[in-house]
């Protein structure tokens, strides 16, 4: 939002210059991004008039005028600017006078043709950017009158960096209420008379679009001059707001705008045939707008309509056909409240941003539309003539916007801000925002004023006095240095401690994004519930993972196509899923996992062994040395798995205590081909909770008594598989069976098919006594007699 600082101080009253004033807004969160100095005094410059202009006979592109200064004979200037013309008033340099870039008018003799001093552009005197040629003034500019004083100069351009909650901000009257506020100060009254009608006629006006355009105000204005042009004071106005002037009626809608805040429309009444409508766009339908574009809308977008035909788009840009031209003389203003949902991201869905749409998306007072048509009215009346019509308002009462009634606790802003700040200076502040404010027992009731959105709950009133009352009179608490424990429960082991654990098996940490594509997990066959994002980042990037394995093998894939023949791969994170329990609040299940991906050999290259492909073995190891983590090893289960993605046989289900942890194997080939990818893939997951689990370190004695080896060697059924044997030699030899494992297999000759051998060591130990050969026989009697039972062994002879 760009304003010249003296149309600012014409709406609001304070001692403060410039500079206090730019530090003062953007103390208050209205940044102000620039602060240009405009003209400066120039003294020596004045209104002058060209009287004649003759070509010089030494150059085509110089000109020999004669100026007039007001007074006195006029003056010689050799001028090389294309607009130089008999009759133009611009504004001349004097000799001895000084411009702002530090240029010093000093007579020169130009191709042999003296000057006395130089006519400007509105660049050479810092108030515009344009350089195209003299600054033309207006016909009735006193010549020989001071530049400054005819210009109001010297001025400041201000630029605010607006936040997209201050939308009332895109004025300068809302400005001046934060100014106001800030700098203990009233806002000037600003009073719109109604203008009174001088003919009765009318258009008539349908709201057709609901709560997207609740009211509508339009006016007919007759016998406009249509060849009035904009006064000084209005187009420097507009240019220092870093707005072209273009025509009268255009110009008039423009500065109500900066003014007071509400966009509006002026259309050419002659090029109207009918009742004027608000309505949503049909499929199909087309609009040529003002920037002569044709835009094809669909029912997203607001129309506003003569007879049925579209002739505007709501809220946007008005359109081609009815616009005002320099032949208009009958004038119909629209000035619609428009709601921000029924706006925001239609002109950008076209290429395009207005000022119109830039107001309308954020929210504009649903109460300025009179204001707007009495203000515009009244300029237009006062210097272009014109006949009023009757004002006409349609409104839609129901959906118009209501005021907010906020609550603020006097307790719950001092502890928010830390400080305690006077119930007058709270009132003050309020009332000084344009809020009205009623002192309770507790704190204030406070009404927050339609033009401000933003007001919704306890916390914007205590951001406001915050803001106003001055973030840096907030005291400051330096840190202590004190770090608090962060105690971690001897039951559960740090997250920390499993990354380390894969660190130091050769495995390289990824984080992966927790949105994956759908068609992905589509191919590997994960059809569960799933958590669907309503707005994703991008089209592959639609659905909360429900696995952390598909990011990890699209990170391993993209590994390998780079020439990475070893890849190993893990992530801590979460994964998610619809609730389905029905509690309050809840909609997403998160579950913290870990999981690993690998794939090519099981050790890096080296020279003292020859290479070998990791295999399931040595998966189902690390998953192992995370569990012993936790101490839970002997408590954990293998089972086969019959996970659809995962290759039948070379994959495992890891179980505890009835409960399924995870799963580890190899990825099933029929996936791994889909995925393109060349060598096999192995994989494991575990929900990372359950798996930080242990039972809390004890102190035992330790055995006095020698440990007993036996060793068995038993043949089973090929399909057999070894947890199966475990939990039957632990269930049946109880606490004197302190450790068994298998340290031979064998299959082939000597045995049936579809069996093979195992050899298993059986390590015996009592806390109390030695055991005696015949209690060791005893035991692994009943250890054979149950692997038969239960297992079909049999022992290898």
């Amino acid at each position: 939002m760009k304003f010249p600082e003296s149309w600012l101080r014409e709406h609001v009253q304070v001692e403060a210059d410039s500079a206090a004033l730019a530090a003062t807004l953007t103390a208050i969160g209205l940044e102000v991004e620039a602060a240009e100095t405009l003209g400066g005094e120039l003294p020596g410059v004045v209104v002058a008039e060209i009287l004649s202009a003759e070509r010089h006979p030494e150059a085509d592109r110089l000109q020999i005028c004669q100026v007039s200064l007001g007074q006195g004979e006029p003056v010689q200037i050799v001028c090389g600017a294309p607009n130089a013309r008999a009759g133009l008033k611009a504004p001349l340099a004097t000799v001895g006078s000084e411009l702002p870039g530090g240029m010093k008018i000093k007579p020169a003799k130009l191709r042999g043709v003296e000057s006395f001093g130089m006519l400007c552009s509105a660049k050479e005197l810092g108030v515009d950017a344009d350089a195209s040629g003299l600054m033309e003034l207006p016909a009735d500019a006193p010549v020989g009158q001071p530049l400054s004083a005819f210009l109001g100069l010297p001025d400041t351009q201000l630029e605010l960096k607006l936040t997209p909650n201050r939308a009332d901000c895109f004025s300068v009257r809302g400005i001046a209420f934060d100014v106001a506020a800030a700098l203990n100060s009233r806002v000037n009254p600003f009073e719109i008379p109604a203008v009174p009608a001088t003919h009765d006629k009318t258009l008539p006006v349908t709201l057709s679009a609901g709560a997207d355009c609740p009211r509508y105000f339009g006016r007919l204005i007759e016998g406009v001059d249509p060849n009035v042009e904009s006064p000084v004071w209005m187009a420097e106005r507009l240019r220092r707001c870093g707005v072209r002037p273009i025509s009268f009626l255009v110009d008039v809608t423009q500065y109500v705008m900066l003014e007071i805040g509400q966009p509006m429309h002026a259309f050419d009444a002659d090029k109207l045939h009918g009742p004027i409508g608000v309505r949503r766009a049909r499929d199909g339908e087309s609009l040529k707008l003002l920037d002569e574009r044709e835009v094809k809308v669909d029912p997203q977008f607001l129309l506003i309509t003569d007879a049925d035909r579209p002739v505007a788009l709501g809220g946007v840009m008005g359109g081609w056909d009815t616009r005002v031209t320099d032949a208009t003389t009958r004038v119909f203003l629209e000035a619609a409240h428009f709601a921000p949902d029924s706006i925001i991201g239609r002109a950008r869905k076209l290429g395009m941003h207005t000022d119109a749409s830039h107001r309308f998306e954020r929210g504009v007072d649903p109460t300025l539309p009179e204001q707007a048509i009495e203000r515009a009215t009244q300029l237009i009346v006062q210097i272009a003539g014109g006949a009023p019509g009757p004002l006409t308002r349609t409104e839609l009462g129901e959906h118009l916007p209501k005021p907010t009634e906020v609550s603020l606790r006097r307790d719950r802003l001092k502890r928010i801000l830390g400080l305690s700040v006077a119930d007058e200076e709270v009132t003050r502040i309020l009332q000084a925002l344009g809020m009205s404010a009623e002192v309770t027992s507790t704190g204030w009731t406070v009404m927050s004023p339609s033009r401000r959105f933003d007001i919704a709950i306890e916390e914007d009133l205590i951001e406001e006095v915050a803001r106003v009352h001055g973030y840096d009179r907030i005291p400051m608490s330096a840190p202590t240095g004190e770090v608090p424990p962060s105690p971690h429960p001897e039951n559960r082991i740090p997250v920390a401690a499993y990354r380390q654990q894969l660190a130091a098996r050769d495995y390289f940490e990824a984080v992966c994004f927790a949105f994956v594509d759908e068609d992905l997990l589509r191919t590997w066959g994960m059809q569960q519930p799933m958590v669907k994002l309503a707005n994703p980042l991008a089209s592959d990037m639609g659905i909360m993972r429900p696995s952390l394995l598909p990011g990890l093998v699209e990170a391993l894939k993209r590994n390998r196509h780079r020439q990475q023949d070893r890849v190993r791969l893990f992530e801590l994170g979460r994964v998610f899923a619809p609730d389905t329990s029905g509690a309050a609040g809840a909609l997403t299940l998160e579950t913290p996992r870990i999981a690993a991906v690998a794939c090519g050999t099981a050790l890096a290259e080296q020279w003292s062994q020859s290479d070998r492909e990791v295999d399931f073995y040595d998966l189902k190891g690390d998953v192992e040395s995370l569990l012993a983590l936790a101490g839970q090893v002997g408590e954990v289960e293998f089972r086969v798995s019959s996970t659809a993605w995962l290759h039948p046989g070379r994959s495992a289900e890891v179980w505890r205590d009835a409960a399924c942890l995870g799963v580890v194997g190899h990825l099933h080939p029929q996936l791994v081909k889909a995925l393109d990818l060349d060598d096999e893939v192995l994989v494991f997951e575990l929900d990372l909770e359950p798996a930080r689990q242990r039972a809390l370190p004890w102190a035992g004695d330790i055995s006095k008594f020698p440990s007993v080896r036996r060793d068995l060697a038993v043949v089973v059924k090929q399909d057999l598989d070894w947890a199966s044997l475990e939990t039957c030699l632990r269930n049946t030899l109880g606490g004197l069976l302190k450790d068994v494992f298998v340290f031979d297999q064998y299959q082939g000759k000597g045995l049936e098919p579809g069996c093979k051998s195992l050899a298993m060591g059986l390590i015996l130990q009592d806390q109390s006594r030695t055991l005696a050969e015949q209690d060791i026989e005893n035991e692994v009697a009943r250890a054979v007699a149950a692997l038969s039972e239960q297992c079909g062994a049999s022992l290898r002879s």
